[in-house]
Parts: structure tokens; sequence; C-alpha cells
């Protein structure tokens, strides 16, 4: 058995950029109202012609140019999301058709805004027990298609986009640049994110979801911490779920991540679900904030209630 590591990282978003003052035209709102509650100004928009797997295909190419990769190398595709409207094929395999890939082995998770960190361990696990060697680990969704477009306090949330990794194992003698995961849920708060329907639309308790996440989530992710060995204060990112602005800020403080850049891509993307957390983290890399090797803190929360965090290491 060896560990694994984080290679590569891609995202993509959507052309269209619908801003506070377009959703005011649509609903009784404001800028002011929305900034001061969720801290969010704009958010992408996918139109039709972009279903959920083109939005991956698209982050997950950008990841595999990133690594040097070609699409023959990956003999493993997990897609995290959570509205994939059609069964089968599932999303992973039309990943995989769309990039020509050979026969990998074709998964989606759909942990709803936890997906894309439950994947990872998924990937780290299957790397570690040699049943894959390389994997393509993304996250993917489009939370526009299935918003209450009248619902003034989830209506301003939404966003779509995806994030990419490309997962390896580590060479040998090095260290796993993935460490343990800390996963778990809340059954009884289920409730408290909801997708559901015919067609199915976004619900949430969000003063439920809020109080979650203030008064239990900073202890679970010094729990991750002291899972990889690191503390807190030694941290060089903080990547938490991009749900709300006035979570991501007081939570990064509580759990003592004092000198970590802490990602913000909320305010631009707003709440992309799955895709959230890689997408965040490769604008980070992408734009030079932390640098290679660093560790990072991946926490991811919302649905179900799941959760589920490691520490990386930065590619």
């Amino acid at each position: 058995m060896t560990g694994s590591r984080v290679v590569a990282l891609g995202h993509y978003q959507p052309a269209k950029v619908l801003g506070n003052e377009d959703l005011a035209a649509m609903v009784d709102t404001s800028d002011e109202w929305i900034r001061s509650r969720v801290g969010i100004k704009t958010r992408r928009v996918a139109g039709p012609e972009e279903p959920v797997d083109a939005l991956a295909a698209e982050a997950a190419a950008k990841a595999l140019a990133q690594a040097g990769l070609t699409p023959a190398d990956i003999d493993l595709v997990l897609v995290a999301t959570s509205t994939a409207i059609d069964r089968s094929p599932n999303m992973a395999a039309r990943v995989a058709a769309r990039l020509g890939m050979g026969s990998p082995a074709v998964m989606d998770l759909n942990v709803v805004c936890s997906g894309f960190t439950h994947a990872l361990a998924t990937a780290d696990h299957a790397i570690r027990a040699e049943s894959a060697s390389r994997a393509l680990v993304i996250g993917a969704d489009k939370m526009t298609e299935i918003t209450d477009w009248s619902d003034r306090t989830t209506c301003v949330l939404t966003g779509d986009g995806a994030g990419a990794a490309v997962v390896e194992a580590a060479p040998a003698g090095e260290e796993p640049g993935i460490g343990p995961v800390l996963w778990g849920s809340v059954p009884e708060m289920g409730h408290a994110v909801r997708i559901e329907g015919t067609p199915p639309v976004f619900a949430q308790e969000g003063q439920a979801v809020y109080r979650w996440t203030t008064s239990r989530l900073p202890a679970l992710a010094r729990k991750v911490c002291e899972k990889s060995g690191i503390a807190p204060e030694d941290l060089a990112g903080v990547v938490l779920h991009q749900a709300n602005l006035r979570i991501i800020e007081p939570l990064a403080a509580r759990i003592g991540a004092v000198n970590a850049v802490v990602a913000k891509d909320v305010v631009d993307s707003g709440n992309t679900s799955a895709a959230s957390i890689p997408m965040a983290l490769s604008k980070l890399v992408e734009r030079g904030e932390i640098a290679t090797g660093a560790p990072v803190l991946l926490f991811g929360f919302g649905g179900n209630l799941s959760y589920a965090g490691q520490v990386i290491r930065c590619p």
C-alpha cells in the first residue's frame, strides 16, 4: 500500500454572469440584502447546452493538461454531483466518453456539498488498495437548474461550475500528499438541505445549517488536522465548502488557521455545491497564493447533513 497525492487541478465556469442587480429585477431582494447576509456578489449560470457532464469534462481536461497527461492515463473517474437528472449513463461515464478515455472505472457520488471531499478520499483509498493507479476526481453541479427562482432565500445562493483534481500514487519513500479523511453525517438533520420533487428543487433550513456549522464544525476541522499531524496554525490554506461568506470567515478563525489563506470564491461564484471546494482550490493555486507542497485543509459540509475533510499538500 502507498499513499496518494494531488498532482494537478482545473476548473470551469459558464460565461453567463448573474449579478445581484439582475436578481433584484426577478425577486424581492437587493444587492445590499444579499451581500450583508451571504456575501455573494455574482454567480455563473450554465445554459441548456451545458449539462453537468459538459462542465465536468471542461474542468477535467484542464486538470489533465496541467498534469501533462492524456485521458488514456486515467483508470478511475469519480464525479461528485447532486444535480445529475439522468440515472444512466452516469456523469463519470459521460465525462469519460467526452474525453475519449479507454476503460476507466466510472462512478458518481451524491453527497451534495461535501461530495468532492468524499470522492477525493475514495480515490485515495482506491490507490492505496492498488485498485487504481491514477484518478480524475471531479466536483460538478448545475445548481441553477434546480433553483426556485421565486424563493429569495435560496435563489440568491446558487451558481454553476466544476472543479477537478488528478490524483496518483505518491512516489516510493515520499510522504502521502492526501491525509486521512474524517467523514460522517447527522442523519436526523438530513432534512436541513433538500433537493426533492419532480422536477427536483433545492430548499434548505438555513438557520439550522448555520447553527450546526458554527457550533460543530470547528472541532471537527481541528480533528482533521490532528489526524494529519498538522497544527491549525501551520496550515497554508483553508478551503471550506463555499456556502456563505458569513460562515466561512468566522469558521476559519475558530479553527485556529491564523496564518492560512482562506478561500472566498463564494463571493464571485455563489454556492456551487460539490464544485465549490475544487473550484476554489484550483483558483488559489492558479493565482499562486499557496506554495507547492504546502498543507491545505479541505472541508465539505451540507446535504444529508454530511461532512468530510482532509489535509492535502498543494500541487
